[in-house]
């Protein structure tokens, strides 16, 4: 998708040859318009498929899945809590995941009145590193004995090897912008 190519090219900012910053439209500051134009490929990417409903982790994939939402005529968007509230419902699917950016273990969460077993769900996250995440809410949507569609990734960095656990799963993985690395202060697109 070469506006987000663009949008990571002109204000994402390389940290080390791991860390892609992209706070300043993505995940802290959010560019609507290029989450439109994220909404409507993601659509295009799973036009084929029947879809009930869309699976994120909070916080920063809620926005995206909101606005990816849209484009599948409003279906809900459920996101997994990282962390426990007194208003949490005590019955819930939950996984163990390992944030790479912030290099700290989640306990996820999802109350088991959001996802039904009749559900075919589209997992929407914004980047997809060592696949923790993803995996995560694949496990979730597993133990409701619901369908993962596929996951939908904004940013791919195909230097780890999240992708091929999503895969090794039997999950179909669409990423709009795949980068093969970061070296130098510069993004490399595969």
């Amino acid at each position: 998708m070469e506006a987000l190519k663009n949008k990571i090219t002109n204000q994402g900012i390389v940290i080390g040859s791991e860390i892609l910053k992209v706070d300043s439209f993505l995940n802290h500051q959010i560019d609507i318009k290029l989450l439109n134009e994220i909404g409507q490929e993601f659509k295009k990417r799973y036009s084929s498929s029947e879809i009930t409903k869309i699976l994120t982790v909070e916080a920063s994939g809620i926005g995206i899945a909101c606005i990816v939402a849209q484009y599948f005529n409003n279906i809900p968007v459920v996101f997994a809590k990282k962390n426990e509230a007194t208003t949490m419902d005590t019955s819930v699917y939950e996984a163990d995941v390992f944030s790479f950016t912030k290099n700290k273990n989640y306990k996820i969460r999802t109350s088991k009145k959001y996802i039904k077993k009749e559900d075919k769900i589209l997992i929407i996250d914004d980047f997809l590193a060592n696949g923790n995440a993803a995996l995560g809410l694949i496990k979730i949507v597993r133990q409701a004995e619901a369908n993962v569609v596929g996951v939908g990734i904004v940013i791919e960095k195909a230097f780890q090897n999240g992708r091929k656990c999503i895969e090794k799963e039997g999950v179909k993985v669409e990423s709009l912008a795949i980068i093969k690395s970061l070296q130098d202060n510069k993004v490399v697109f595969k």
